[in-house]
């Protein structure tokens, strides 16, 4: 039980490193939260202040839940095919909790996305890449992040699965991607309604704005 509740503070310590708000309110003095969907995220980030500031934030989220993955690989001396792996899977947790609710911001941060490509990245290289390439590519051809999202929540879940990581990693991973799913509910609607922002539109009126 100790070993659970550590992970998970380690976790949701390297969470609340949120970068979107802290860039917004460093460099454009604005609360990100208050603008574009609204959530402090890599996605919201790029709606509001562009593609460079967009892909500086996801980077870091990345490297946030990278970075608590290998400390708890370290200090547990475990990898991601040990029967331990579930602690890996409860410090990614930790971190998606850490950024979607920061206890210093109101416990409303972001949706975790790209926090859950750091953390497979740091489960294993392969999976890291795969992950992030499956994203894009769904988002890109969709023409939706959220769908990107949805394909990258779904491999989540089918990793331990696959490795046979048992039982514990599999719920873990089903929670992760509920949480997502659910924090994202908003994104579906506007997806049915017309509204929900389009990939090729953002990126055209980013790429408008800087000519």
């Amino acid at each position: 039980m100790k070993e659970i509740i550590f992970v998970l503070l380690i976790g949701y310590g390297f969470g609340l490193l949120q970068w979107s708000y802290f860039i917004s309110k460093g460099i454009k003095k604005v609360d990100i939260r208050t603008l574009g969907q609204g959530n402090a995220g890599a996605s919201n980030t790029v709606e509001s202040f562009g593609i460079k500031y967009g892909v500086l934030v996801a980077v870091l989220d990345i490297l946030k839940a990278y970075f608590s993955i290998i400390l708890v690989k370290r200090i547990f001396n475990i990898e991601f095919v040990d029967n331990d792996a579930f602690l890996l899977y409860l410090n990614a947790f930790g971190v998606i909790i850490g950024h979607n609710f920061p206890f210093f911001m109101g416990f409303k941060g972001g949706k975790g996305t790209a926090a859950l490509i750091g953390a497979l990245f740091g489960f294993d290289l392969t999976l890291g890449i795969i992950g992030l390439f499956l994203i894009i590519g769904v988002s890109i051809l969709s023409n939706y992040v959220i769908l990107g999202t949805l394909f990258l929540t779904m491999f989540t879940i089918a990793i331990p699965i696959y490795y046979n990581l048992g039982l514990s990693s599999i719920v873990i991973a089903i929670i992760i991607a509920m949480l997502s799913f659910s924090l994202h509910i908003k994104n579906y609607k506007r997806i049915i309604t017309g509204s929900e922002s389009k990939v090729r539109t953002v990126l055209f009126k980013n790429k408008k704005a800087n000519l």
